[in-house]
């Protein structure tokens, strides 16, 4: 399966000076694929990710894990093959995915994950999950800040808003405790910004967890 992502600009989230915050509108759909086992598009304001998730299933040769699931994540880029970029944020997104995923409830399997981008990746993973039933500890989702240069801290950034920025962080968040699963920047900034910046997150967290709750419960209230 490829995973489609289609991004535009549009107005970015924000970050009040009372610490209030704010997303872009999203929305998703979950199972709205009938091959893989678990499916979900994340729409969050012109940012779109279709997500497929495939297994727990037979896994074969070296990936073979005795006391757990094996997880695949691929991430396709939106033209050409997948490259440096690609493999590392692969590796971010794998772990973050690990973290909440109950893999010794599935020893000797494997599971698969396509999609693109990073932050919406995180969320459409996190749903391509609950779609196919796997077992988590917690949800989880992905939030980006962009720190301007006088300070301000932008959630849900667009594109034209991270080139202007000074740093650009994303965070993986889990909803319990507010526990960080993974981070990463691009810039620089202080300790103490990326710390208002990573409270700011949990903040919004909050908002995409409840988000997820209603949509779950709107799927199984239809069926």
């Amino acid at each position: 399966m490829a995973a489609a992502a289609e991004e535009e600009e549009g107005e970015g989230g924000k970050m009040a000076a009372g610490g209030g915050c704010c997303l872009r509108p999203f929305s998703c759909e979950q199972g709205l694929l009938s091959r893989p086992d678990g499916s979900a598009a994340f729409l969050q304001g012109d940012t779109s990710v279709l997500a497929g998730l495939y297994g727990p299933a037979e896994v074969k040769g070296s990936k073979e894990l005795p006391d757990r699931t094996a997880l695949e994540v691929l991430l396709r880029p939106k033209v050409g093959l997948p490259g440096v970029l690609e493999r590392s944020r692969e590796q971010q997104l794998r772990g973050s995915c690990e973290g909440v995923l109950l893999g010794v409830l599935h020893p000797r399997t494997a599971v698969t994950l396509v999609l693109q981008l990073l932050s919406c990746c995180l969320n459409a993973a996190c749903l391509g999950l609950l779609d196919a039933g796997l077992p988590l500890s917690s949800l989880f989702c992905g939030v980006t800040c962009a720190l301007r240069p006088d300070g301000t801290i932008v959630l849900d950034p667009t594109t034209r808003q991270e080139q202007e920025a000074c740093a650009v962080l994303t965070f993986a968040i889990a909803s319990v405790e507010r526990k960080v699963l993974m981070a990463t920047a691009k810039g620089s900034c202080s300790v103490e910004e990326m710390q208002q910046c990573l409270a700011a997150a949990q903040r919004a967290a909050d908002t995409i967890f409840q988000f997820y709750r209603d949509s779950v419960r709107r799927k199984y209230s239809k069926s």
